[in-house]
């Protein structure tokens, strides 16, 4: 990862930039991170504290328990409501970054599957889906179904 590496909430009120590289990047599939992803897990970049800079923006924070029975503080952008980073009040020089708002996406390299036991099955067919460059012809798509035909 090239550092300092930069990144934003969805309305880029919220900027900051990571300074060190990450202990360790992990793909979470409990069922929270499933509820913050909409998805079958959610990216936790897990970073020093210090190696996190807000540059601009303020954040907002809540509080939840955890399915490891700990707390979770979640810091996200109070304008656009997009998550940037999570943290154990018990462990208060580590954050878990949400790495889908690094600039750079492309860096992301998990090098573990946590909370695997709530993996979602359909995840084993992911990969053999359509697949498509860009969003498909919505029009087209919805004719296809109200014909009792595949959109794809």
């Amino acid at each position: 990862m090239k550092l300092p590496a930069g990144g934003s909430c969805q309305c880029g009120n919220v900027v900051y930039e990571v300074t060190d590289e990450p202990l360790v990047t992990v793909a979470c599939h409990c069922k929270d991170c499933q509820k913050l992803s909409t998805s079958a897990f959610s990216i936790s970049m897990i970073l020093n504290r210090s190696s996190f800079n807000l540059l601009s923006g303020e954040l907002k924070s809540w509080e939840r328990p955890t399915a490891a029975a700990g707390i979770a503080v979640c810091w996200f952008c109070p304008d656009c409501g997009n998550r940037i980073f999570h943290e154990n009040p018990e462990m208060p020089n580590v954050i878990r970054l949400k790495p889908g708002t690094l600039e750079d996406t492309s860096v992301l390299e998990p090098q573990a599957h946590v909370w695997a036991c709530r993996e979602q099955q359909w995840l084993e067919r992911f990969a053999d889906l359509p697949k498509f460059e860009r969003q498909p012809d919505v029009a087209v798509a919805m004719a296809a179904i109200a014909k009792g035909e595949s959109p794809f």
